[in-house]
């Protein structure tokens, strides 16, 4: 009953909605897309985890399809720009703020300048006070905000904020794409495991995605586009195929 009511409170304010343009994600998602006015937060899994090096890449890529300059907030100076144009977000438009031990306040009053295309923070732990000021802040403003949890360590679990949707994102192997080379993986696009572990009107799932491409969008591997995953090869983390 608690799902359906909140399935229904969240359909009727969706506001502005950014699809994936990958169907079986969209088609889950109680927006058909990714929801704009309000937080979502991305963190990476395995060795990627204390730099949030694709998640970061996966919310450049939903920004470099919006209009308009970006704020990028990080603890550290270590903002890596030409990985951002990789996936289509120029760096000419992304505005890098170093705020130590202060993101969720510029972030705040960023959203409440509004003349920014998104909002992005990079944080190492966030108070659930400061995230749900935030989550009210973009709904206010009609904006995205990103938190991207950037742990010291490597850590499976992370304490829960008040956002829209949190994600994981982890590498996967690709396969091999030339047929004289049939037993060389890596040669194929970059593949991602997208893992939504809590949305506002939507039960948990799991997606395996090519990585962003240089107009910032994914899309389901060639294998898996027109089919199933076969039933010896499925598993918790690809239930959704």
């Amino acid at each position: 009953m608690i799902a359906g009511l909140e399935r229904l409170s969240v359909s009727k304010s969706a506001g502005q909605v950014l699809p994936f343009g990958v169907a079986p994600l969209d088609r889950h998602l109680p927006w058909g897309g990714l929801r704009l006015p309000g937080l979502h937060e991305w963190a990476d899994l395995g060795l990627g985890q204390p730099y949030a090096s694709a998640a970061g890449l996966m919310v450049a890529g939903i920004l470099a399809r919006r209009d308009g300059p970006v704020l990028w907030v990080s603890e550290r100076p270590d903002l890596y720009a030409p990985a951002l144009g990789n996936v289509g977000l120029s760096p000419d438009r992304v505005l890098h703020v170093t705020a130590r031990r202060t993101v969720a306040a510029v972030m705040e009053e960023a959203l409440r300048l509004g003349r920014f295309a998104g909002i992005v923070g990079e944080v190492r732990q966030i108070e659930p006070t400061a995230a749900r000021r935030l989550q009210l802040a973009a709904e206010a403003a009609g904006l995205p905000a990103f938190v991207l949890r950037r742990p010291p360590r490597r850590e499976t679990a992370i304490a829960p904020i008040a956002a829209l949707t949190r994600w994981r994102i982890a590498r996967v192997p690709s396969g091999p794409v030339l047929p004289e080379a049939p037993h060389v993986p890596g040669l194929a696009p970059a593949l991602w495991r997208l893992d939504l572990i809590r949305c506002r009107g939507a039960e948990a799932a799991s997606w395996i995605v090519e990585a962003c491409d240089a107009t910032g969008h994914i899309r389901l591997p060639a294998a898996l586009a027109d089919r199933s995953v076969a039933p010896a090869a499925a598993g918790p983390q690809s239930r959704a195929g």
